[in-house]
């Protein structure tokens, strides 16, 4: 069954009768607001609940410990919520084989990342009545600055439409970064009931182009020796894997989009400035310069070694940052071999 992600996010009880939960898409935020709501949910239905987290690798390479977990009792809860991240068409029999037995206490969250149509996972939990899909899209401007605006409110803090703009632009688009700035707003924010933009400047830490942001654009489009110029400065500081992925996952996705819309109009300059959410002026050149580098089919591949990289960084913590930054010298020198 296929339910909007908003639905969800009011509390329904109702969902609750269905076990089985599949979020997919790139959205990572958007899930774990769900995963959320869905805690909530079911807590507000009995208060003795384990919360449990297992990965597509650990499941595949232990199979027996994973069934003794849906399986078995609990000494101190009366239901479990187990969520799967990273989880692909590799589990599907496993999925619909507990799904069969439909175990009443066992609530499966499943993280995946973006499903095509013809995926045996996604197909399973759009057609199954006790199942529920929850397509995760990247948010746009608007659903970022919902979110702000809330956050704000709740706690008496009023700010300005330009001020709310420039955090959405630190975020990247995603909304973990969002409530990681206002998190800060509301800290300095403790004494006070506003907060200027000079002051959001400061705390967001803004400078017009971001490192990670300029990272990933040199990246893209080539530019070695700029790209080279910046990676001594991340690579020595505290690296936000997470974040810097996001924002290339991001940065692609909005080119396969105008690639897409550039087959039905070959006016680029337009399909640029009517891209949604909106491209900042001072981009929109290197947007271009990007476009004209990269093919269809290679930013598709992109998207996928995106994820493939991010689990193998996982996996290899003491090398992840090496795994990390060798990726983002590939995707460079294959840019740069364009010219």
């Amino acid at each position: 069954m296929i339910i909007k992600s908003y639905e969800i996010l009011k509390n329904n009880s109702s969902f609750i009768k269905h076990n089985f939960f599949l979020l997919y898409g790139e959205n990572f935020g958007l899930k774990k607001d769900i995963r959320e709501a869905i805690k909530k949910i079911v807590k507000n239905k009995d208060d003795s609940v384990e919360i449990l987290t297992k990965y597509e690798n650990e499941i595949l390479d232990n199979e027996e410990d994973f069934y003794n977990l849906i399986y078995s009792g609990s000494l101190f809860s009366n239901k479990k919520i187990i969520t799967i991240f990273d989880a692909t068409d590799k589990l599907y029999e496993k999925i619909e084989d507990i799904y069969n037995k439909f175990p009443e206490n066992i609530f499966l969250v499943i993280f995946s990342e973006v499903l095509e149509k013809k995926s045996k996972l996604r197909s399973f939990f759009e057609i199954e009545k006790k199942a529920i899909c929850i397509p995760c899209y990247l948010d746009s401007e608007r659903d970022l600055e919902f979110i702000a605006r809330s956050e704000l409110q709740k706690n008496n803090i009023s700010i300005s439409r330009e001020a709310i703009n420039i955090l959405i632009e630190k975020s990247n688009l995603d909304r973990n970064n969002l409530r990681n700035e206002i998190e800060k707003i509301k800290s300095y924010c403790l004494h006070k009931k506003h907060i200027d933009v000079d002051e959001v400047k400061l705390l967001a830490n803004f400078s017009g182009d971001h490192k990670s942001d300029s990272l990933v654009n040199e990246c893209l489009s080539g530019n070695i020796m700029q790209y080279k110029k910046i990676l001594p400065e991340i690579f020595t500081n505290t690296t936000n894997q997470i974040l810097i992925f996001r924002i290339l996952t991001n940065k692609i996705q909005r080119l396969l989009k105008i690639k897409e819309q550039e087959k039905e109009s070959k006016n680029l300059d337009y399909l640029i400035s009517s891209t949604k959410p909106a491209i900042f002026w001072k981009e929109k050149p290197i947007v271009k310069k990007q476009l004209s580098i990269w093919a269809l089919s290679d930013l598709r591949k992109i998207i996928l070694e995106i994820n493939n990289t991010e689990l193998l960084c996982k996996k290899n913590p003491n090398i992840s940052k090496f795994i990390f930054f060798n990726f983002f010298s590939g995707i460079c020198k294959k840019a740069n071999s364009h010219f």
